[in-house]
């Protein structure tokens, strides 16, 4: 009755302020409810460009997806419900790092994961997600006449782009990862299909490849929530090998399918920092600069471009 509640709180707040809430598909399902737009990384940086034209954003997601709607929205205030939801992934590359790399391999281009820090992305030729991945390494490898390119900071990402690409990638570095999806195993995702041998087991590509190996299907959190609204067959089981959150949006917008998560792992408790309490108070405070993203101009400016090309080419 509490959450009930407090969304129609929030839904009441946000009528009389120029907000737009953006929420990752990775926020518990309370948050996702309530937001204006769901995404994965690549869906919420268009958003974030496209389409979320008011005074404010909230930003339900983790740190530099945040940042990223500041550079793109320099004009406008990005405020982030918990400012320690931070992505560790985006902490294993620094700008020093890049820059060490870029001087050992030069004339490589430069890619990084969107899950980077601003300062990261601003020493970059281009970004890229998790669904573009192929296509970015394979039009930028043409840019620069190469077919190696520096790559960071998710590894198993890299390795799936380059098996798919057939571009050789560096890595940035050689042991990135995303806690959530590299902990899943082979052990794990076998266990879950002698339990449902009917299921369909589909997977982030931040996996690693053993359990890439054995999935049914590859893919984003879009691809991956698009294969199931797609999937036409009187079986409808599906293995879910990503957060969480995923299964709960499947679960709610295709209850007539059976779910399992891949592992009782698979929660990114940074994702979940944020609260219906905490969006309330920023809606009653939107301008209390404790939760407000403020990428510094300099950086913004030069983070700008790597992204506006990743999304001009996807």
């Amino acid at each position: 009755m509490r959450v009930k509640q407090l969304q129609e709180e929030i839904l009441d707040l946000k009528k009389n302020c120029d907000v737009t809430i953006l929420a990752h598909y990775y926020q518990t399902i309370q948050i996702q409810q309530i937001a204006d737009y769901l995404g994965d990384s690549l869906g919420l940086s268009q958003i974030a460009r496209d389409k979320a034209n008011t005074e404010y954003i909230i930003f339900a997601g983790v740190d530099f997806m945040a940042e990223t709607a500041s550079i793109l929205n320099q004009d406008k205030h990005v405020l982030i419900p918990n400012y320690e939801s931070c992505c560790p992934m985006a902490a294993f590359l620094t700008p020093e790092m890049v820059k060490d790399f870029k001087k050992k391999n030069p004339g490589l281009p430069v890619v990084t994961y969107v899950n980077s820090t601003a300062a990261v992305k601003a020493e970059s030729d281009i970004c890229c997600t998790s669904s573009n991945s192929v296509n970015i390494v394979k039009n930028i490898s043409k840019d620069f006449h190469t077919e190696t390119v520096l790559f960071g900071p998710d590894a198993n990402l890299a390795d799936y782009t380059e098996q798919l690409s057939k571009i050789k990638t560096i890595k940035m570095p050689e042991n990135g990862h995303c806690y959530v999806h590299s902990q899943l195993s082979i052990e794990d995702v076998e266990k879950r299909k002698r339990e449902y041998p009917n299921a369909k087991l589909i997977v982030h590509p931040e996996c690693i490849r053993a359990v890439r190996e054995i999935a049914d299907f590859i893919g984003s959190t879009t691809k991956m929530y698009n294969y199931v609204k797609d999937y036409n067959s009187d079986i409808n089981e599906f293995i879910i090998g990503t957060e969480k959150g995923l299964l709960e949006r499947l679960a709610e917008d295709f209850p007539h399918n059976k779910y399992y998560l891949a592992s009782d792992k698979m929660i990114c408790y940074n994702m979940k920092k944020h609260s219906l309490e905490l969006i309330k108070y920023i809606l009653e405070n939107l301008d209390d600069k404790n939760y407000e993203i403020k990428v510094p101009k300099q950086i913004a400016e030069r983070a700008l471009s790597p992204i506006n090309k990743m999304l001009d080419y996807s």
